[in-house]
């Protein structure tokens, strides 16, 4: 990749949750991911489409996305951005696709870790 790397808003309020059972994983939304382990179910979905039964539930979150597609050579690039972060005290919570990285920020802090991703050189998009 080449040149600033671009990270891009996304205009949605975000949840994270646990669930206790897969089909409660709202399928007809435009935008989720899903972990499932021995131990649990996660999911992180837009807050209108959160299941009304959750295990647990954090909402209040905003994210941004790496634009385009990463290879899977390229290596620190999420190391970079929560260093970043956590060095001016904004937690995250990160997801990985096949093609990219998610990181979701609390919605109070996230103006601030735009701020801070831009000041270190990363170009925002749909601010």
């Amino acid at each position: 990749m080449s040149g600033k790397m671009i990270l891009k808003r996304l205009d949605m309020d975000l949840t994270v949750c646990q669930i206790a059972d897969i089909r409660e994983i709202p399928v007809e939304s435009d935008f989720y991911f899903v972990g499932r382990t021995d131990e649990e179910i996660s999911l992180v979905c837009k807050t209108e489409d959160t299941p009304t039964e959750t295990i647990a539930r954090e909402d209040g979150w905003s994210a941004f996305r790496i634009e385009g597609v990463l290879d899977f050579s390229l290596v620190g690039i999420l190391s970079k951005i929560s260093a970043i972060l956590a060095e001016a005290g904004i937690g995250i919570f990160a997801v990985s696709t096949y093609n990219t990285d998610y990181i979701l920020v609390k919605k109070e802090n996230f103006g601030r870790a735009m701020e801070v991703l831009a000041e270190a050189g990363y170009e925002v998009a749909g601010k």
